[in-house]
């Protein structure tokens, strides 16, 4: 596809993820529209040895668009739904197809509200992206989204045909994003102890988290989710074999004393279990300390 033809994209949030995002889309000369709260006249990404520069500027006023796109890539954080409500009233008519790049397994339940116009497509987002100091950020592995096997999502695939991220289209989807879930889950105890995933190599911590992710996916089995028993070892052995140093969305969160996903990554595995009558007694013990953590007070 030329740029010519090519949709209208719009990122909106432009932080990790978002800024991953547009740079791929950068490089094939597609370089979409960046919107967020904070003015900067451009985005750096460092993915190995290359440094991709995206000339802004990051628009801050939605009032100044009265067209819709095609495309939007909405990365803001759960937590951040309603700050980017104006944007997508503004960018967004009946034909947009808005990609929720956010965790969980509620997107299209925590976006509508916001979106009336837009055709929703929940993401899982699987590339390690992380947010440094002097505000680029540097992906620390391939780019990769599973989506819905939908029409919708048909047309994000094609808007980003020939860039190096993957988009996977899944018909077991649900069951994707639980798994997804279950290691977002996970990374919670990255924030409470303010540690990174070389904190999986102790044998406590191994222990905490595999009761933890069994505890999840038994959550997860009951909302329909096809996953086997092997899930919980396979997610805590990718956390043992990360580098010592890979943090966490949620941890960088943490360490910025930003407010946390705590709802949407884990409060959901003791919500939806008590409507199943699971007991979750890791989860009750997790969630009022990282909701303590994000909202306070003290």
């Amino acid at each position: 596809m030329s740029p010519e033809s090519s949709p209208s994209v719009a990122i909106v949030g432009p932080g990790a993820i978002g800024t991953t995002i547009a740079a791929l889309l950068h490089e094939i000369d597609r370089t979409p529209l960046l919107c967020g709260r904070t003015s900067r006249d451009h985005l750096a990404l460092h993915d190995g040895d290359r440094l991709i520069t995206i000339a802004g500027p990051v628009r801050t006023d939605p009032t100044q668009f009265d067209r819709p796109v095609d495309i939007v890539f909405l990365a803001v954080k759960a937590t951040q739904i309603e700050a980017a409500a104006a944007w997508l009233g503004a960018l967004t008519g009946p034909e947009t197809v808005v990609c929720v790049l956010q965790n969980g397994v509620e997107q299209l339940d925590k976006v509508a509200p916001h979106c009336r116009r837009g055709r929703i497509v929940p993401a899982i987002v699987w590339f390690p992206a992380q947010a440094q100091p002097n505000g680029s950020v540097r992906l620390r592995g391939d780019a990769r989204l599973s989506l819905p096997d939908t029409p919708e999502s048909r047309a994000i695939a094609e808007a980003l045909q020939g860039t190096r991220c993957f988009v996977e289209l899944a018909g077991n989807f649900e069951s994707l994003a639980w798994r997804k879930l279950l290691q977002n889950a996970a990374a919670g105890l990255m924030a409470l102890t303010h540690r990174r995933s070389g904190m999986f190599g102790r044998p406590d911590i191994s222990r905490l988290a595999l009761g933890y992710l069994q505890e999840c996916l038994a959550v997860a089995r009951a909302e329909g989710a096809e996953l086997g028993d092997e899930v919980p070892q396979a997610i805590l052995d990718k956390f043992q074999a990360s580098p010592a140093d890979m943090g966490t969305s949620i941890l960088t969160d943490r360490e910025a004393c930003r407010p946390l996903e705590w709802d949407v990554r884990n409060s959901v595995v003791s919500r939806r279990g008590r409507a199943h009558g699971i007991p979750t007694p890791i989860s009750d013990v997790l969630v009022p300390l990282l909701a303590a953590a994000s909202d306070g007070p003290g």
